[in-house]
């Protein structure tokens, strides 16, 4: 009671040797001690301890697994530390237990989008060596297929709990990007991380490496040699797919022919790489949902 009060006050400091000094009793009750854990690494975070802050969560998670407050606090952590694929673990492991949890909804969007980025910035890297070690700048391959990239403005500055930016189409993000990177093979080919959407489903597939001469109907066979669990009505057959990408300055569509490349989907005169990741959109051949969401829009089909 005297930490809170300190903690109310703002008085961070004696807030932490309350605490601190309430968990040297060792009460033997474990639910009490998570309290005192999380609040004291409540205090440290707002010193800007976080390092301290989330040792605190961790020791609080592992007394009451499913305290949420501590969860939400670590993940925070790693949000401030830019560990972001440690943030996703955490917000997941939240959402097991509440699924609705706000605060762990928007970090987990907001941990996504700040991690693609990354994955942008370390795409000069990823191109620095071809060969027996030939430097060879990224954008010099880039402009030789005549790729275009963007990067979108990173929300460093702005708190973690305040409304996020959307990381992709209608309100749901990636949840299986693993922060890989372009590349090049031996052969001087690139390979890309490709990102699948399901609109329809708010589903994902992340493909890591997509060689940029491979068909996309090379992939979806293999994607789909099994239809997967949340396709109920059995339409995402390879045969019954039809892809996009979406033109967002224009804010039109385009039709892929699922016979084409990927290197001839990022050749197209409007598609532009975001975020060092390409992006489609697919759908079920026909279905309501496709003409529904395509209704209003301008779609470039083939």
């Amino acid at each position: 009671n005297e930490g809170n009060e300190y903690f109310r006050e703002k008085d961070y400091g004696r807030a932490v040797a309350a605490y601190s000094e309430g968990l040297r009793r060792r009460c033997g009750d474990a639910e009490l001690d998570a309290v005192l854990l999380t609040n004291r690494g409540a205090a440290h975070f707002h010193m800007g301890n976080y390092r301290s802050a989330l040792n605190d969560a961790i020791q609080a998670k592992k007394l009451k697994p499913t305290h949420l407050k501590a969860i939400i606090r670590g993940a925070l952590c790693h949000m401030e530390l830019k560990n972001f694929s440690e943030a996703i673990a955490w917000c997941e492991e939240g959402l097991q237990i509440d699924s609705k949890e706000k605060k762990l909804v928007e970090m987990r969007a907001k941990a996504d989008k700040l991690k693609l980025e990354g994955t942008f910035l370390g795409i000069q890297a990823a191109f620095s060596r071809h060969g027996q070690g030939r430097a060879v700048m990224g954008i010099d391959l880039l402009c030789e297929r005549n790729i275009k990239l963007v990067v979108e403005p990173s929300d460093d500055e702005e708190e973690v709990s305040d409304g996020l930016a959307e990381i992709s189409l209608d309100g749901f993000h990636s949840d299986n990007a693993t922060g890989a990177k372009v590349h090049l093979d031996a052969d001087g080919n690139l390979n890309w991380p490709v990102l699948f959407l399901y609109p329809e489903h708010e589903q994902t597939d992340f493909t890591v490496a997509f060689h940029e001469n491979s068909r996309f109907i090379d992939h979806l066979m293999v994607m789909f040699a099994e239809l997967p669990p949340w396709d109920l009505e059995k339409k995402y057959l390879p045969s019954n797919l039809e892809l996009y990408f979406e033109d967002e300055e224009r804010a039109e569509m385009y039709e892929v022919n699922p016979e084409h490349t990927l290197l001839q989907v990022l050749q197209h005169k409007r598609y532009f790489v975001k975020a060092g990741t390409p992006t489609v959109l697919v759908f079920a051949k026909r279905s309501p949902f496709s003409k529904k969401y395509f209704s209003g829009k301008k779609v470039h089909r083939l």
